[in-house]
């Protein structure tokens, strides 16, 4: 579904218990070069995802000891990382669940599905294009993503009974030789 190292990071940040950011040190989220930090937590939200929700979704747990939501970020001078999770479900069918997430990431750039196995997707040709190499999505799962290597949005679509259940996440790689 997600590249192995996303799910290894939102399985770490699950069994992280909540850490509260300082706010008045939301300073150094600053790229000087000096600062440093960190973030683990059982919330996001569209905002952090930088994707809206679906109308009429609600929040979507495997079971009890499951988190709909994960936040996770280290950072030092301008290297970093972030990853937003947010687990959601929908009555709306997956047809339309998708339909509305193109139209959201496209404000990111290209759409990629990397959902089709059987067609290659081309890679955007900057060193820092997005591409499905390390996508697996499941049977009847679709799989978008736009944006770039840095700052990745994808969302992951699949049928659940008479609806949809889904995966907004963000990715977000400065300064870690990512554009190799």
């Amino acid at each position: 579904m997600f590249p192995a190292i996303a799910l290894g990071l939102i399985f770490a940040a699950a069994a992280l218990p909540a850490v509260a950011q300082d706010k008045k040190d939301s300073d150094a989220n600053k790229s000087d070069g000096d600062s440093i930090g960190f973030i683990a937590s059982k919330n996001a939200s569209a905002k952090e995802v930088g994707l809206p929700l679906y109308p009429g979704s609600r929040r979507h747990k495997d079971d009890s000891d499951d988190s709909a939501a994960v936040q996770l970020g280290a950072w030092g001078g301008s290297s970093g990382f972030k990853i937003a999770v947010l687990k959601m479900e929908s009555d709306g069918a997956p047809e339309k669940v998708t339909a509305f997430y193109r139209k959201a990431l496209s404000k990111y750039g290209k759409v990629l599905n990397c959902s089709d196995s059987a067609t290659t997707v081309e890679k955007d040709k900057s060193s820092n294009g997005l591409d499905c190499d390390s996508d697996h999505p499941e049977k009847g799962e679709t799989v978008l993503k736009s944006g770039t290597k840095e700052m990745q949005h994808i969302a992951s679509v699949k049928t659940n009974g008479n609806g949809s259940v889904y995966d907004l996440v963000y990715v977000e790689a400065k300064g870690l030789g990512n554009d190799k």
